[in-house]
């Protein structure tokens, strides 16, 4: 029988059932409920009715996992009565803190928000902070702050100071502790095989987040894919670059004799990386239902893709298709990507013939492609680089959508406009709280991002480029192993 102690809402920032396919969410959660001295309550947008009330509860904690997360979490936060500046949450309320990507590259946006945030990896972090708290209880929230603000994986606002980022070994599989028909991912047992990528493409947030890449052992995957088909037939494999693992042959294997034996089982594959393609992974997913899958280029041409550290020839990309094709996918999905640093119309003229060689060489082959703009993020070799302007990028939409067109192929687009917004948030600091604000109060589309910024602030501040020796909002984040070396080395392909 549970005698909490601390009482907490774990919350998500959407609806229930995208809850329930959120692997991070759902194992912190696990990890709080497991103890015997806390009580926790899942919250999420759709939340009708909940056992507590904000005023009884030690802990509020918001899983935050994308840019525009903070329109929900403002909503929920307003929802429940719950102030939404920091400073205006008196004795009376709960803690509130967050974790997730978005406040780990750079928690200053939302600062002024929230009380503690979770910096790097949760698994431990969360432990450690219920046993400060804990210890510190009945003292004054000023008090239990500063205690907190002690750890290893925590930024307190209030008592700023660099801050080391959690890393755990991975020695176990996280796995989806939930399967559920409700889920979005119905019924699907999803267990993270690897965590990281030590690819370091130079735009890549995740890469460089999840430094350095780790790799669950075999026999923990093979023991956490067991337990996954002890219950579901549906099994997704998670990581930056899972064909990467040392043991992936192994693993397919092991499905592979499952399903020869006759269990029939349904897997899909969070990425593909077009050189760590083997014709065995393809086999099982060919065999486990999975008729296409996707993989990135980013770049048409072989220059670009070296300023972006994506060492893949168009050689070795053909050799993917091929693999692809002749053991039984019936497709792909190609990710590019438009406005990287030094990029020219020279670069774009490749792509498009790339495209155009790809589909003349593999009649029959359905291949799709999905473009999204650059977007500087912290803690990559390329935060420091300028977006590129928005009337720039719709001329390079349109002149991609066209040739596209012409060579009757499908081919998606991501919104510009949300990419610059998003690319201002992510590389803000403390001076945007009046303007997230404003963008909440406006109802929070797009209309509203533009609107909310005048008079206010001046958006370019943040999307134009930074000078490589100024200070940065998140360099009290610090990582292990160091990349300033590796960052800097890698800019001056740029500077």
């Amino acid at each position: 029988m549970k005698n909490p102690e601390v009482k907490m809402w774990m919350c998500f920032p959407s609806i229930y059932s995208f809850s329930l396919s959120s692997l991070g969410y759902l194992w912190i959660s696990k990890e709080y409920e497991e103890r015997d001295d806390v009580y926790v309550e899942r919250v999420c947008s759709d939340t009708e009715l909940t056992h507590l009330s904000p005023k009884e509860l030690d802990f509020i904690a918001f899983s935050f996992s994308f840019d525009l997360d903070f329109l929900n979490i403002f909503k929920m936060l307003d929802k429940y009565n719950i102030p939404l500046k920091a400073e205006d949450r008196d004795e009376s309320y709960p803690l509130v803190m967050v974790g997730g990507p978005v406040v780990t590259a750079n928690p200053m946006p939302y600062s002024k928000f929230f009380d503690v945030f979770f910096i790097g990896d949760g698994e431990g972090i969360n432990s450690k902070v219920v046993d400060v708290y804990k210890a510190n209880k009945g003292k004054s929230k000023d008090e239990i702050l500063k205690a907190l603000s002690e750890l290893d994986g925590v930024f307190v606002p209030k008592y700023k100071k660099d801050v080391q980022k959690a890393t755990v070994n991975l020695e176990n599989c996280v796995y989806t502790p939930i399967i559920s028909e409700d889920a979005y991912f119905k019924n699907t047992f999803i267990v993270e095989i690897a965590r990281g990528c030590s690819n370091c493409c130079a735009f890549c947030l995740a890469s460089y987040l999840n430094l350095p890449q780790r790799n669950v052992h075999l026999d923990k995957v093979l023991e956490a894919l067991e337990l996954g088909l002890s219950f579901t037939n549906k099994i997704a494999l998670l990581g930056a670059n899972v064909c990467a693992h040392p043991d992936m042959d192994a693993i397919c294997n092991f499905l592979l004799e499952k399903m020869a034996d006759g269990r029939e089982i349904e897997m899909t594959i969070s990425s593909l990386r077009a050189d760590k393609l083997s014709p065995l992974v393809v086999k099982t997913l060919v065999r486990a239902g999975q008729k296409s899958a996707t993989v990135a280029i980013e770049a048409g041409s072989e220059r670009l893709r070296k300023v972006i550290n994506k060492h893949i020839t168009k050689e070795q990309f053909y050799n993917t298709v091929k693999i692809a094709m002749d053991n039984g996918l019936k497709g792909l999905k190609v990710y590019c990507m438009y406005g990287i640093p030094t990029e020219t119309m020279q670069d774009l003229e490749e792509m498009v013939e790339f495209a155009k060689d790809l589909k003349k060489t593999y009649k029959g082959f359905d291949l799709s492609y999905a473009f999204s703009t650059f977007v500087p993020k912290p803690h990559t070799p390329f935060q420091w680089c300028k977006r590129e302007d928005s009337k720039s990028l719709e001329k390079k939409e349109l002149y991609l959508k066209k040739e596209f067109h012409k060579l009757g192929l499908k081919a998606s687009f991501s919104s510009i406009k949300w990419d610059y917004f998003q690319t201002a948030i992510s590389r803000g600091d403390e001076t945007l709280t009046d303007y997230l604000l404003e963008v909440y109060k406006n109802g929070g589309n797009l209309g509203a991002f533009k609107k909310s910024a005048k008079g206010l602030i001046n958006l370019s501040d943040f999307t134009d480029e930074i000078d490589v020796n100024s200070e940065l909002a998140w360099d009290f984040i610090k990582f292990r192993p160091n990349k300033i070396a590796l960052l800097q080395e890698h800019s001056r392909l740029l500077y």
